[in-house]
Order: C-alpha cells, then sequence, then structure tokens
C-alpha cells in the first residue's frame, strides 16, 4: 500500500501515541512482525514505490542519501520474483554496479526477503534468484555490450556520469523486447548532461524528484552540516536537493547566449575554415570537426558540427575533406599537439591539394576558449541552426579551466574555438573575396 501522506507505514506508526502503538505491535502475528524486518513496502516513503499507473521509465532524481539505491534494489527484487526474467543492471563501471547495486550497503543483496535473495556469481558478473530470474551487470562505459542482449527490466544507476550515456542507453532500449510491459529504472543525482534531459523529455518517463533531507534515516546534524556549507550553492542545490541546474555557473557560454546567436541564414562569406580536434587514438576520444565561415558583415558563422567518434585516421580525414569540399573552405586547422606529422599526413593523404595549418596547444582548451567566448558577448558569432552535441559542450566549459558537459573533453568546442580563432583572432587573408551558400 502506498503511504498516504509521504511517510512509511513505520513511521506513521512511531508517530502514534505510545499506548496506541503498543496496543497495535501486540495485534500483530508472527508473520506480520516478520513483515517488519522484510516488508520494503511498511519502510518506504511514498516517493521510493513505483508510481501507481502505466509507466515505461521512472527517473528518480534525486539529491545524495534520499534512498535511491535502496528503492532501486528493492524493485529488482519485486520483479525479479517472476520466473524467467532476465534484469539489466546498469552502472557508471561495472565496479560501480558491484560495489554500489550489488553488494552495497543498500544494494540487492542487502535488500529483499530473507528467502528471495539472489546467489552472486562474481566471475560472470550474474545474480541468479531462487524464482530462476537471472540479472547482468554492465557498465555505461561500455555501449556495445549493451547491444544485443534482450532484458524484460532494467536498473540504470547514476546515468548522469555514464562516460557513453547516449549510446549506452539507445542500445539499452532497443533491448527491451522481452515480456509483456518492459520497464526501467533510473536512479541518478542530476547533471545537466543529453541523456538526462531526453530522459525527462519522454512522454514514457515519470518522474520522481527528492532531496537529501526527505529521508529521516539521514542524521540530521549530517544534512545541516551540509547545508551550512553547501546550501543554496550550485553544487549543493544538484547533489543535496536534486535539482537539475541547466546552466553550470561560471560558464564561458550559457544556453541564453547561445539562443540569442541562432540564425537560419547567413551572407555571402569571405572565408571559410574547418577546425579539426584530432583524437589521440582511434577508440578514445571524439575527433572534433566544425565548420565556421566569416560573413562580409564581420561576424563569424558556425556551419557545421561533423565532429565523429570510433573511426579510423583515415576515416575522420575523409569526413574533413568532404565537411571542407562542401563549404568551400580555404584552409583546415588541426591541432598537432597528439601526433602532428600523423595528423598532417593523414589530412593530405585523403585530399593532396588540401591546404592545413598546423597549430599546437600552448594554453589549456579553457583558456584558448575565453576569447571566443568574448566573440560570442559581443554578438560576433552566430550558429546556423542548432547544434546540440556542440552547444552542450561550450555550455561545460567554465571560467578557471573547468569543464563540467558531456564526455571526457570537450572535443567539438576545441575545434570550434581552433576555427574562430584562425578566422577573427589570428591571420587573415588580404583581397576581397565572396562564396555564397
Amino acid at each position: 500500500m502506498t503511504p498516504p501522506d509521504g511517510r512509511s507505514t513505520v513511521e506513521r506508526i512511531a508517530a502514534l501515541p505510545p499506548l496506541d502503538r503498543r496496543a497495535l505491535i501486540a495485534s500483530l502475528s508472527e508473520a506480520e512482525i516478520l513483515d517488519f524486518w522484510d516488508g520494503w513496502a511498511l519502510w518506504a516513503r511514498r516517493e521510493q514505490l513505483p508510481p501507481a499507473w502505466h509507466w515505461q521509465v521512472w527517473l528518480m532524481m534525486a539529491g545524495r542519501g534520499f534512498g535511491k539505491t535502496r528503492a532501486g534494489a528493492e524493485w529488482v527484487h519485486q520483479m525479479a520474483q517472476a520466473p524467467d526474467v532476465r534484469i539489466a543492471l546498469v552502472g557508471a563501471t561495472e565496479d560501480e554496479v558491484r560495489r554500489v547495486m550489488i553488494e552495497g550497503s543498500s544494494g540487492i543483496l542487502a535488500c529483499g526477503s530473507m528467502g528471495r535473495r539472489p546467489v552472486w556469481e562474481v566471475s560472470k558478473g550474474m545474480l541468479h534468484f531462487p524464482s530462476g530470474a537471472l540479472a547482468f551487470a554492465y557498465s555505461g562505459a561500455n555501449a556495445e555490450a549493451l547491444r544485443g542482449p534482450e532484458h524484460d527490466y532494467a536498473w540504470c544507476d547514476e546515468i548522469a556520469k555514464w562516460a557513453r550515456a547516449d549510446e549506452s542507453w539507445d542500445n539499452l532500449r532497443m533491448g527491451m523486447r522481452r515480456g509483456r510491459r518492459p520497464q526501467i529504472v533510473v536512479t541518478t543525482t542530476p547533471r545537466n548532461v543529453p541523456v538526462l534531459r531526453r530522459i525527462i523529455a519522454s512522454p514514457e518517463t515519470v518522474v520522481t524528484r527528492g532531496r537529501m533531507g526527505d529521508n529521516v534515516h539521514v542524521p540530521q546534524a549530517y544534512i545541516a552540516a551540509m547545508t551550512a556549507e553547501y546550501g543554496g550553492t550550485r553544487l549543493g542545490r544538484q547533489e543535496l536537493d536534486g535539482e537539475l541546474i541547466e546552466d553550470v555557473v561560471g560558464a564561458l557560454w550559457t544556453r541564453g547566449l547561445i539562443e540569442t546567436c541562432r540564425v537560419r541564414a547567413v551572407p555571402d562569406l569571405r572565408r571559410v575554415i574547418v577546425g579539426v580536434d584530432p583524437p589521440a587514438s582511434a577508440g578514445g576520444d571524439a575527433c572534433g570537426i566544425v565548420c565556421v565561415g566569416l560573413g562580409v558583415d564581420d561576424v563569424g558563422y558556425v556551419l557545421e558540427d561533423a565532429s565523429v567518434s570510433g573511426l579510423s585516421p583515415e576515416g575522420w580525414a575523409g569526413l574533413v575533406t568532404d565537411v571542407a569540399a562542401r563549404h568551400g573552405a580555404d584552409r583546415v586547422v588541426a591541432e598537432a599537439n597528439n601526433g602532428g606529422d600523423m595528423v598532417a599526413s593523414v589530412l593530405r593523404a585523403a585530399d593532396s591539394g588540401l591546404p592545413v595549418r598546423l597549430v599546437h596547444a600552448s594554453r589549456g582548451k579553457v583558456a584558448r576558449a575565453e576569447p571566443v567566448a568574448a566573440l560570442y558577448g559581443r554578438a560576433r558569432v552566430r550558429h546556423l541552426g542548432a547544434m546540440a552535441a556542440l552547444e552542450d559542450e561550450l555550455c561545460g566549459m567554465t571560467v578557471g579551466g573547468g569543464y563540467e558537459g558531456p564526455g571526457r573533453s570537450p572535443d567539438r568546442a576545441d575545434a570550434l574555438v581552433w576555427a574562430v580563432t584562425e578566422l577573427m583572432l589570428g591571420r587573415r587573408v588580404a583581397g576581397p573575396r565572396v562564396r555564397t551558400l
């Protein structure tokens, strides 16, 4: 039964007058007394129990200490009572799945009724429930492992910090095709990342929000200390109160600023540059590829974000030449800190006539970005349409050198910075040149 006022059944019993409480306890049978130890529905607060109506994704987005892990673990136990059920357990890494979701103090092995607890086969990353249900551990950093397996249910923990969140989420969703009514529970502290915004925006999602202070089992002295130190700050609002903060404090770019820079058409262009931030390895970060043109109005126009992940050097070099040809680029500017000779050679091998200039990063990404961000503030740079992935990275770069956007590194943003710097803050090509799109 869902607690009517948000408190758990146990909390409401504890609030009764002493005589009424003793009388109620004395009237309980042995089985009912055991329920106080194993019955999650008696201990759970209303917001820790699944929504009563039909849902496909239940997102529990709340602050630390809210009770998200316990709620997810108990839901898994409930689903695993049926035989032949397959459940995916996905965390930021397989180690976190084991340490938090399975073996943690609020994890699956610590929850559920005594007679229905599973056997944990560590070597195979698999839980065997007495009903015959199976649960499998996956990492949100290994999207390929989720390509293929089919599941009835899934529990995703801390999705906002998965290294390959979008790909892992998409592969998981495509495998949710077992059973009559596949469902996913997502438990996470919020961060302003694309995958979380996608989940929230989906009509299939039911969202539960909450704060650390909602959990009466967290020591009040600890809550008071955390509130005194972090209350009202962006970190406190996110980590304690479970708020999704759209703009990063101290960000060089804000979403409002970028919205004011958006256009649907560009004027004639004097120059076009393709900025490239090559990956250190084929399986590493994305290859940032961003094309920017300088208009006859002396405004820079971001024409395309063609960044790509997972390609060989020959693959992304071919893509760079395609972008350059499509926009009639004058030059390709590529960062040369990671294998400069290789970068130049693969680009020229893809197109022997491609004009390439290698640039060396003497400062960090954010330091290089600051003068470019200043151009945005003076309405000197515009975006042709929307480029969500690029804009998410721009809005994650902060004054002082921090990065709080998606992925490990702002590769798209860095490619844009190289291109804009070359066009508007670096050397200029003399003489009138006009090109149209």
